[in-house]
């Protein structure tokens, strides 16, 4: 398989991956407040936030430096296979039990804290899983990992749809989570080990070695992700589950783009990490190709968001009191272009081992986010949690883009935005003018996406060499 089909099929499979992950949350989210209301969700989505922050401070940074490591030295996979399953139990249960303690200590009912408890089981096994799945990325066999998730994913979404119409609560729905996901870790194990053969021998030297490397990566992805989180647990504290589940519910709006965007820059990560033996140059190409296909996505997204969001809001969720948030989603939305920009710089940093200004840059926004989350929740509440978002997206983006361009490469900006402002525009005039015919929300939506569409395979067409690529498939095929 070519290097480009390669990255296309990577790409697709972790695009596959992220968006089944990603609309049974979305669908479950508005299933819940649909269902259950606001104070439910609020309770999900708070436990989902400590969830995430002690499975991404006990396992993300493994999984990238695995992912690195791995990619750069492929004979020692067996090795990180099982020592590193080893070494990612023992901090996962370290995780789940810091994650009990705090949300005990902290100021919660108990039925908010118990679905906190249930729905934290599920950092051991996804821990666990993401052992196997830097495999897969390492090895560019990303397909495995879609393989495994997403009838899972289905299954699940489809099991807690079924119990919600049956009158259950949130705290049976973080059970199913958590064996869910302990079924993905039996299924990844028994497909690893059908192209890795494991040496079931602990490697102390290598889980030594392997504490002192992650450190930094532990910090980054764990300040990152609380970073991301610290929002929630404010409102969480300054606030109540209803504030939290109405907030999060405008912020799942926005994860389709995320989604997505996460998949392509996580695919080209083991890409990134070889250009570097290929000279700055080289990397300098990769990233800004990854940014300006992000950009070409996340521009004309934030264009809908602005024209139909509280229409959007209303029609999932139909509630008018989720619509009256439409203001909430338009500030959040406009980070979307600073974040591309983060999301891609922060891995072209770390493929050059450079992994000390991640740290310092989620410091830095975190310290940031927390003083203004304080003052400006505590003061407006929702309006206040918008607005603190993008200023720590702005600090991110700040932070990150400076070290990139001082250090490594300079990022050529007309090259970046040429394309996604032609894009743009072009569908900036699709929306004005079906606005224009009244038409309904979903027919807006259909046309405006159907243009999208074409737009861009005409884009990719040109860019492959016009309709003298497409006669040459065509005599291929023939």
């Amino acid at each position: 398989m070519s290097q480009k089909n390669k990255i296309f099929s990577n790409s697709l499979s972790m695009l596959v991956n992220k968006l089944t992950q990603g609309v049974a949350t979305f669908v479950l989210s508005a299933a819940i407040a649909r269902t259950l209301g606001a104070y439910s969700l609020g309770q999900y989505l708070l436990a989902a936030s400590y969830y995430n922050i002690f499975v991404n401070l006990s396992s993300q940074g493994f999984k990238t430096l695995f992912t690195r490591e791995i990619a750069r030295n492929p004979t020692a996979t067996s090795v990180y296979l099982v020592s590193g399953t080893l070494l990612q139990l023992l901090f996962s249960l370290i995780g789940y039990i810091a994650l009990a303690i705090l949300v005990y200590i902290l100021p919660y009912n108990a039925e908010t804290s118990y679905i906190c408890y249930i729905l934290g089981l599920t950092v051991i096994p996804f821990s666990l899983s993401n052992i196997t799945e830097s495999i897969f990325q390492a090895q560019e066999k990303m397909h495995l990992i879609a393989f495994s998730t997403v009838p899972i994913y289905i299954s699940r979404l489809l099991i807690m749809l079924w119990m919600l119409q049956g009158n259950y609560q949130v705290q049976h729905l973080a059970i199913v989570i958590a064996i869910s996901e302990a079924i993905i870790l039996l299924i990844e194990w028994v497909l690893i080990i059908q192209i890795v053969k494991p040496k079931w021998r602990i490697d102390r030297e290598f889980i030594w070695n392997t504490i002192k490397a992650v450190k930094t990566l532990m910090a980054i992805e764990g300040m990152g992700i609380v970073a991301a989180k610290v929002d929630v647990l404010i409102l969480s504290l300054l606030g109540n589950e209803i504030l939290v589940g109405v907030y999060g519910s405008v912020m799942q709006l926005i994860q389709p783009f995320f989604i997505v965007s996460n998949s392509l820059t996580l695919a080209s990560f083991p890409r990134m990490a070889k250009a570097v033996a290929l000279g700055r140059e080289q990397q300098q190409k990769e990233a800004e190709h990854i940014i300006n296909i992000l950009l070409c996505m996340g521009l004309p997204f934030l264009i809908g968001i602005l024209f139909h969001g509280s229409e959007l809001l209303l029609f999932v969720y139909q509630k008018p009191s989720f619509a009256e948030a439409g203001i909430i989603l338009d500030i959040a939305s406009v980070a979307i272009v600073t974040l591309t920009f983060s999301q891609v710089c922060s891995y072209v940093l770390i493929s050059n081992g450079l992994e000390k200004f991640n740290l310092l840059e989620v410091a830095i926004t975190t310290v940031i986010g927390s003083l203004a989350g304080i003052f400006l929740i505590s003061g407006y509440k929702l309006l206040g949690a918008a607005f603190m978002g993008l200023i720590m997206s702005l600090s991110s983006f700040s932070v990150l883009a400076y070290t990139v361009h001082s250090r490594i490469f300079p990022l050529r900006l007309l090259n970046i935005f040429r394309l996604p402002l032609l894009v743009s525009s072009l569908m900036l005039i699709v929306f004005f003018l079906l606005q224009r015919m009244h038409l309904d929300l979903l027919p807006q939506i259909a046309l405006a996406v159907s243009f999208y569409t074409i737009l861009v395979s005409l884009i990719t067409l040109q860019k492959l060499g016009g309709l003298e690529y497409v006669r040459k498939k065509i005599s291929r095929i023939r």
